[in-house]
């Protein structure tokens, strides 16, 4: 059972589609408390459906930060995120939540000061192929990062172009974290695949009800899948869907497969950098015996 303090920070991460939102809201709103969102995604103001940010009821019934704060077509890398975040570690008790682990990492890690990349840099690196990036990364580099996911290998490639320096580099001159991870409650949140893939399912169709096709026709003639905000699972099926080339039946099952995927790669992540951190199986755990207020 996880005691948890009125006055003690909150980090909750997990999967896409595992709960984690509910459960700060839960927390949130039986001992007080600000959610702060942790996610890569949800700091956009595009795609609030698709990325499942916080919906108005929600919104009412505890306060939130950093949702929807940065526009669509906008950069905001983990360093922007920290400056953000940093004083709100100062006001009201933080429940940070989100499924970007990278955040987290820098959070209760330290983050490498690393300069912003050149626009034309990244420009010209969105055209070169994963695996060729790849070759261009050092072994250090390579064995800290995803290699599965394009924006971190991207990034690291960046960085190595711009400064001459590896991200590896980089990041042994990490300065100290914001908030030591002894000081704050931390759990993952840890589910089985079948639950969760059937959870992933039921959400997106839930997200087609709420108006996610209507969210990416008004996206549409701002659409560039340069943006980061345009990594929202789902907006691009939805986006081929409305320019011809797909089927609506074919983007939904393709957006699906991308959601699944993506949170393998959460759960592969989690399992090698959480192992400190408590787990709670929301699938089987009712969260009144899973989780106790102190006063």
């Amino acid at each position: 059972m996880i005691a948890i303090s009125p006055t003690t920070p909150v980090l909750i991460a997990g999967p896409t589609a595992s709960g984690k939102s509910a459960l700060a809201l839960h927390i949130a709103k039986s001992q007080g408390g600000v959610v702060v969102n942790a996610d890569a995604l949800q700091v956009y103001d595009g795609w609030r459906i698709l990325t499942a940010r916080p919906d108005d009821t929600e919104l009412a019934q505890a306060d939130h930060a950093l949702y929807g704060h940065i526009p669509y077509d906008a950069p905001y890398s983990t360093g922007h995120w920290l400056r953000d975040v940093t004083p709100l570690l100062a006001g009201k008790r933080p429940i940070i939540v989100g499924g970007t682990g990278l955040n987290f990492m820098a959070l209760t890690h330290g983050l490498a000061e690393i300069p912003p990349t050149p626009v034309a840099l990244r420009t010209a690196g969105n055209e070169i192929p994963l695996s060729m990036l790849l070759q261009e990364l050092d072994g250090q580099t390579l064995a800290r990062i995803d290699i599965n996911n394009r924006m971190r290998v991207q990034r690291a490639w960046e960085v190595l172009q711009a400064t001459g320096r590896s991200m590896a580099a980089w990041q042994d001159a990490t300065p100290p974290p914001l908030l030591h991870p002894t000081d704050a409650v931390r759990i993952t949140l840890d589910v089985p695949v079948d639950w969760l893939n059937d959870r992933i399912t039921r959400r997106f169709d839930q997200m087609l009800e709420a108006g996610a096709l209507a969210e990416a026709e008004a996206m549409l003639p701002d659409w560039d899948p340069s943006h980061q905000s345009s990594k929202a699972i789902g907006a691009p099926e939805l986006i081929a869907y409305l320019q011809g080339d797909l089927a609506l039946a074919d983007a939904r099952e393709a957006a699906i497969i991308a959601s699944r995927q993506y949170a393998k790669r959460q759960r592969t992540w989690f399992r090698s950098k959480h192992k400190d951190w408590a787990r709670i199986d929301i699938s089987s755990t009712d969260l009144s015996t899973a989780i106790t207020f102190k006063s």
